[in-house]
């Protein structure tokens, strides 16, 4: 058994960052099982959402209709195998509606039997079985149930069927007329249970049905009272054992969780930890439970993230969750933290709603396929050994046998300039010199990115109503459009001077992204002898200002490619005011969220090599590296006398526990900037001054200052990007000080044969991996019984 982290205590909603999964090398590929990505229709029928089972290959979705899909063949026509109406089983339904509520497949009565004959309850209690080999209706048990049949499970050699109002019948298998396996026409036992329970599963070998009624904190099951004296703090729940047969069977042992979380929602268990089990909840909670004593014992609760858990299994290693989003993600539970492993938008933006393992598939088609429903009305099928994962995580591993490296120098330089003009840089040697700091900073570097914001003054509304309905229409060649203000032209044209007086002469740069939104001004140079080599060079701008329609506030991003690695810089001016922590962090997830963000990769290769983690460049992190910088408006949650006492002292470490931005960084589990570094923080906050002075803000408002300008990093491979510089400069023609920041990265130039060979190598590995793999998973989900083992007698 995998380790399981020991408890920790508990710190409200907000928890540390440290014990949160790790997501900085998730891949967003989805991991298709075919080629075509062949999905299956599950349309609903009078808004009645239908269910879902998978054997091997066939996919059976369910309502007033039962459709089998064989998934061998291509092209829907053809994969339609089997289609029974309701009608067909010769039943009567007391119900206006009628339908499938639940179904699963029953043990077979040899092995090779597994996989045919599926058991189906409906909404009037009815249960029936199916033989899809023959498409005939084999039994019917005529309201075995008095109320909807709300889950079918089996379990070893034995099936159980819940109805809503609180009846469990268990199935077993005796050998009677002549079958080792369950049959509806035999008297099942019978157990007591809760009502209307939302979740309940059969979990482990010990035959353990759990069951949770639904409600959040202080929440009981079926209504009734805890036994346990303690107070009910999350939801309650309820330990079946289906395997007594005291009482008609069915002792039970009630659980309570110890922190407020929300209802149970799913729950499963990893074939690598069969003594583990998981419970999902509302909330993106997950609970960990011992089995290991008779009694079950709450080990944790872990967040996961901020929307629902609504789906969950266990495959290999790996936490399958689907949320409200029509997310999936894979989550490898084998180090602590738990690390993301795949995580993709797998139903659009309808939830995902349930989540399935082909247990049956693994023997007879050797694979291990993972099924999900989302009310997008689809169902689809994925490779539950991650395949591509595994191959993509090698390659990385192995990049050197077909990669050369080298080094660049990127200089950035961001700041908030409050609506002052170039020519303004004089009086102090701080101003005239300030292009030279900024340019010498580094010798000869590579790439050099400004970034500044307020470059209009916000508070005109003449001027930044014509920058927006000018708007900014991008020119090829890097350039500024000719339909901008004097504002934006009069700091393009003083930077292309600078840059050309600061450099050497025969080594001229030339400006290839140049935009501008409603104060923000983005303009990167690279050398004119390289220019040629940039690739996918894209600029473009996220508005959040009035609800998005508005830019005073938002980002402008721009990209490109080096060689066989991609760049992304993003110059943000974020949402002002001490207390809007919330607002900016908003501001933040609507940038690095955005699925449309850019354009797709032009690169013409099937794997997007110069991206990261499965993607094609649309999104800010499918960059292998990633620049954010700006007025990013972050404050210090301190005294103004405090505050301005630790800076006459220099004691910044004092400060900086107190600045929103690192806190937000270390205990905000849903902050969109997780997974971005800062070089460390020497100088003295960079807002808000006196303009034409060294002096914090001496107006009525007396603002606290804060490092509201700042330059974060993040790269796929930590080990490629070092920070070289991070500093402020001096001029003070503006409320704020500019920071500037050198970085040394490293860069990748791929020989596409020699990778080409490796790839090839590594599918042979692949073979022998696969084959151990669905060995592993064929003997763990034996072991929960939830396929017979061979030594098991049919």
């Amino acid at each position: 058994m995998l380790p399981v982290p020991s408890p920790t205590p508990s710190s409200g909603n907000r928890r540390g960052v440290e014990d949160l999964p790790e997501a900085t090398h998730s891949n967003r590929r989805p991991p298709h099982m075919f080629v075509d990505q062949r999905s299956f229709p599950a349309t609903s029928h009078l808004n009645q959402y239908p269910i879902v089972a998978v054997a091997g290959s066939f996919v059976v979705v369910a309502a007033w209709t039962v459709r089998v899909y064989d998934v061998e063949k291509s092209g829907q026509e053809a994969m339609l195998a089997l289609n029974v109406s309701l009608d067909d089983t010769g039943l009567e339904w007391r119900v206006k509606e009628p339908r499938v509520t639940a179904m699963e497949f029953r043990p077979g009565a040899i092995r090779e039997e597994e996989g045919r004959y599926l058991w189906l309850g409906t909404k009037d209690g009815h249960l029936w079985e199916l033989d899809l080999w023959t498409g005939i209706i084999t039994e019917t048990r005529a309201q075995a149930h008095s109320s909807a049949v709300i889950h079918i499970f089996r379990h070893q050699r034995s099936m159980v069927t819940i109805e809503e109002s609180g009846k469990m019948l268990v199935f077993d298998s005796d050998g009677a007329n002549g079958v080792n396996a369950p049959q509806l026409n035999l008297m099942p036992r019978f157990i007591r249970i809760g009502e209307k329970q939302a979740f309940a599963k059969v979990l482990g070998k010990q035959g353990q049905v759990w069951t949770s009624e639904g409600s959040g904190p202080g929440g009981t099951v079926g209504g009734a009272k805890s036994l346990s004296n303690t107070p009910t703090k999350g939801p309650a729940i309820r330990v079946y054992d289906i395997r007594s047969r005291e009482n008609g069977g069915g002792g039970y042992r009630t659980l309570v969780c110890p922190e407020p979380l929300g209802a149970v929602t799913a729950g499963c268990i990893l074939p690598s930890q069969p003594d583990v089990i998981y419970l999902g909840h509302e909330g993106g909670y997950l609970s960990v439970w011992s089995r290991t004593d008779e009694d079950p014992k709450f080990i944790k609760s872990v967040k996961i993230g901020p929307s629902d858990i609504l789906a969950l299994e266990g495959v290999m290693n790996s936490l399958w969750i689907g949320n409200r989003q029509g997310v999936i993600a894979a989550y490898d539970v084998s180090p602590w933290p738990w690390r993301v492993a795949n995580m993709w938008k797998a139903h659009g933006d309808s939830p995902v709603t349930r989540l399935l393992v082909d247990v049956i598939g693994i023997e007879r088609n050797q694979r291990l396929t993972v099924l999900s429903m989302g009310k997008d009305e689809k169902v689809r099928l994925w490779d539950g050994l991650l395949m591509y994962h595994w191959i993509n995580d090698e390659l990385l591993k192995r990049e050197e046998q077909f990669a050369t490296f080298r080094p660049i120098n990127v200089l950035l330089c961001t700041w908030n300039v409050d609506a002052a003009k170039p020519e303004m840089l004089t009086g102090t040697a701080e101003n005239a010199t300030f292009f030279e700091n900024v340019l010498h900073s580094v010798d000869a570097p590579d790439i050099i990115v400004f970034s500044f914001q307020e470059l209009i003054d916000l508070e005109n509304r003449k001027l930044t109503a014509k920058t927006v309905l000018l708007g900014s229409s991008k020119r090829t060649d890097g350039g500024l459009t000719d339909k901008v203000s004097r504002h934006y032209r009069l700091w393009y044209d003083k930077l292309v001077s600078a840059v050309r007086i600061a450099m050497p002469p025969d080594q001229p740069y030339v400006p290839i992204l140049t935009e501008n939104l409603v104060g923000l001004f983005t303009c990167v140079f690279v050398r004119a002898s390289e220019k040629p080599d940039f690739k996918d060079v894209h600029i473009t701008t996220v508005k959040r200002g009035m609800g998005g329609i508005y830019g005073n506030k938002g980002a402008i991003v721009a990209r490109f490619a080096v060689d066989d690695s991609s760049l992304c810089f993003i110059n943000c001016h974020l949402a002002a005011g001490q207390r809007h922590v919330r607002e900016r962090n908003s501001d933040v997830a609507a940038v690095m969220e955005d699925k449309t963000l850019l354009p797709e990769s032009e690169i013409e290769d099937d794997d997007n090599l110069a991206y990261g983690g499965g993607g094609d460049g649309t999104m800010a992190l499918d960059h292998e590296i990633c620049f954010l910088n700006g007025d990013l408006n972050y404050r210090i949650d301190q005294r103004r006398d405090a505050v301005i006492a630790n800076i006459q002292k220099d004691n910044y470490i004092d400060l900086l526990p107190y600045d929103q931005l690192q806190k937000e960084l270390s205990t905000n589990p849903a902050f969109r900037l997780r997974g971005f570094s800062e070089a460390p923080i020497t100088f003295k906050p960079t807002y808000k001054y006196d303009k034409r002075s060294d002096d914090y803000d001496s107006s009525g408002k007396q603002r606290t200052p804060a490092w509201c300008d700042r330059i974060l990093f993040r790269c796929r491979d930590p080990k490629r990007i070092q920070p070289l510089a991070y500093k402020r400069l001096e001029p003070n023609i503006s409320d704020h000080r500019p920071v500037v920041g050198v970085f040394r990265v490293t860069v990748k130039s791929l020989t596409h044969e020699l990778r080409h060979q490796v790839k090839q190598q590594l599918l042979e590995e692949w073979k022998v991996q696969e084959s151990e793999n669905l060995g592993r998973a064929l003997a763990a989900y034996q072991q929960q019984g939830l396929l017979p083992s061979a030594q098991q007698p049919h």
